[in-house]
């Protein structure tokens, strides 16, 4: 269990210097069954493509990245705020990806890292943050984050092993 734990924004530079660390979280959630858009067995070069993706998303500014370290500096948590939005939605985000990393749940990694995106949704002045999740783990934290549930979409995706699964949305005003 992580008994300190820095949670952080980080730029595209510092994302490119840590991609196989944040490739290494991927692996480990989608290994673990996390539904977050990727299939098994997931290949590392797809996986680190994806946050390659990402950083370049980073680095236009289109995407917020925040990242949990332990104590012995590995990332073992991190959140995503999409910022490109409509032109009519510029007060709005979407938060993606909370992946923790298997060894750190069930410790408030997850409730640290959805507070500091918080925080810099509010920096950005975004006021309606959008997400969802397939986890009932993830549902839990996000309703005692005072986050409301719009519905569940049955058979939405797929899980990482092929079996159907729903997903659930919500919403938070800050």
């Amino acid at each position: 269990m992580t008994t300190t734990l820095a949670v952080r924004r980080i730029g595209a530079s510092e994302g490119g210097e840590r991609i196989d660390s944040l490739t290494d979280l991927l692996l480990d959630c989608v290994g673990g069954g996390a539904s977050i858009s990727f299939m098994l067995p997931l290949e590392r070069d797809k996986a680190r493509g994806f946050w390659q993706n990402v950083i370049d998303g980073v680095r236009r500014g289109e995407r917020t990245l925040v990242v949990a370290e332990d104590d012995e500096g590995r990332i073992v948590g991190t959140v995503q705020m999409i910022t490109s939005m409509p032109d009519n939605q510029p007060h709005r985000a979407d938060i993606a990806k909370l992946l923790v990393h298997r060894h750190a749940r069930r410790g408030g990694v997850g409730q640290q890292l959805m507070l500091a995106i918080e925080d810099e949704a509010r920096k950005q002045q975004r006021t309606v943050l959008v997400l969802d999740t397939a986890s009932p783990e993830a549902e839990r934290l996000y309703e005692r984050m005072g986050w409301q549930r719009v519905g569940v979409i049955p058979n939405y995706a797929l899980m990482p092993d092929g079996v159907l699964c729903a997903t659930t949305y919500y919403y938070k005003q800050l």
